[in-house]
């Protein structure tokens, strides 16, 4: 049974949504994600494809998780069923909803362990771990870590403790004041080590590798880890972006908004790839590590760099800043879905999200330290999955997040009536044809092309 009111919170300006939508954005995927993804896929054909993704499918699906956030002013299942009703639809399409906030919840299970990682790191490079060690030494290091189920709950349970504390206290008070410091911070500190790797590693390399596009080295398999990466940097299909779009007042315009947010979370996805890549050309490593990168490869050129203890324990700080104003947004769509559902008040509802949240995020941490009632021996779409932490990935980065993208565009282009839509996007006709264009043929065409070459019904 969904409650017969509406949320009442709404962000104090469009400023705040902005930065609260692009702190929610930029996170582990800009940092951690997009370097090693894109140094797997060869660099500027990856860039150029993602680029493509974000403003054709990304973006448009953004503006319509915006407009059924709004317009539903509901958590997201309740919300989409909202849109639906008031279309004179089945009340069914609220899976939509559901769905998102399902796989923002799972991502957000190993996104806080990750971030945990992070603010190890913190400690670790501070404390002069990194410092003329060799890279074995600093695999070593990471491995401990991996190995060590204690270690690695501690600083979990670190990064859910203080997300509690910060979403507890509501929209106003706890997400807006905690973005407004926290996003600036973050890019002052990207930047700043942007600046210092583009000057003692090499820049026109790192470069190159980014933005000459050479499409012999992308696969289609390539292709479909940038459509599935615009879902995840942009923070679509999680429930995030209609959990916000819920608090945004109604003279806010939706359009400029979204523009806005897609337009800083590239440029830090981009910001990102020049503050790493020229460390890692610069100190022969190699950019098609992988998932590692950040973590065994980068504290490399660290060790080797003057003041490199300095710029590490800035580096994994501003990562875990980034992945902390993530954790925030992925966890206030279950927040405001308890609080509504069982008619509880906000810190107890906060309460319950991040302990269960809290007890899901065991399963990857005791995947990272080789639990046997972890590991798997199976694969998904033909690829292998040796873990839980594997599997809840795999889950929702290649089917969850864009089967979830595809209900959402389904619902906003062909169910929502094109009045309501119109309403709330408020803008001249020529943008909204285009808009409605892409959501309803670009966008699903894209997603279901994608996938069932996936799942190997076709062969492209």
């Amino acid at each position: 049974m969904t409650t017969t009111n509406t949320i009442s919170s709404r962000w104090s300006s469009r400023l705040s949504f902005v930065l609260a939508s692009a702190a929610a954005a930029v996170g582990l995927g800009n940092i951690w994600k997009f370097p090693y993804v894109m140094g797997e896929n060869g660099g500027g054909a990856f860039v150029l494809v993602y680029l493509l993704c974000i403003a054709f499918i990304g973006l448009p699906i953004m503006m319509a998780e915006v407009v059924i956030g709004r317009r539903g002013r509901h958590s997201p299942g309740y919300a989409a069923k909202s849109v639906a009703q008031e279309s004179g639809k089945s009340s069914a399409w609220q899976l939509a909803g559901w769905l998102g906030m399902l796989t923002g919840y799972l991502v957000l299970s190993f996104y806080a362990v990750i971030a945990g990682w992070g603010a190890a790191y913190v400690a670790k490079a501070a404390q002069g771990v990194f410092t003329g060690a060799d890279a074995e030494q600093i695999g070593n290091t990471f491995g401990q870590l991996l190995s060590s189920p204690l270690e690695l709950t501690a600083w979990h349970t670190l990064i859910i403790v203080a997300t509690i504390l910060v979403v507890g206290k509501g929209v106003n008070k706890g997400l807006e004041r905690a973005v407004r410091f926290l996003l600036p911070a973050m890019i002052a500190l990207l930047l700043g080590i942007a600046v210092y790797s583009g000057a003692i590693g090499d820049f026109w390399q790192a470069f190159h590798f980014m933005f000459d596009p050479d499409f012999s080295k992308l696969s289609v398999n390539g292709v479909m880890i940038a459509l599935g990466h615009s879902f995840f940097t942009l923070g679509l299909a999680s429930g995030v972006v209609i959990m916000y779009g819920a608090y945004l007042p109604k003279e806010t315009s939706i359009v400029q908004t979204s523009i806005w947010i897609a337009v800083l979370d590239t440029f830090v996805a981009l910001l990102a790839g020049l503050a790493i890549f020229p460390l890692v050309f610069g100190f022969g490593l190699t950019p098609s590590e992988g998932p590692g990168l950040i973590f065994t490869t980068l504290p490399i050129a660290f060790s080797e760099m003057t003041g490199g203890a300095l710029v590490g324990t800035l580096f994994f700080l501003m990562l875990v800043i980034a992945a902390f104003t993530s954790a925030i947004a992925m966890i206030e769509s279950s927040v405001a879905f308890v609080s509504e559902k069982f008619n509880v008040g906000r810190w107890p509802a906060t309460i319950i999200s991040g302990t269960v949240l809290w007890g899901l995020g065991q399963l990857t941490v005791h995947s990272f330290a080789g639990a046997s009632w972890t590991q798997l021996d199976m694969s998904f779409f033909g690829k292998p999955l040796a873990s839980i932490f594997d599997l809840i990935d795999a889950l929702t980065s290649s089917l969850l997040l864009p089967l979830g993208g595809l209900l959402l565009a389904l619902l906003a282009g062909w169910v929502m009536q094109r009045q309501y839509s119109e309403d709330e996007l408020d803008s001249t006709r020529g943008l909204y044809d285009v808009w409605l264009l892409c959501l309803k043929y670009v966008a699903p065409i894209a997603i279901i092309i994608i996938f069932l070459q996936l799942i190997g019904v076709i062969q492209l």
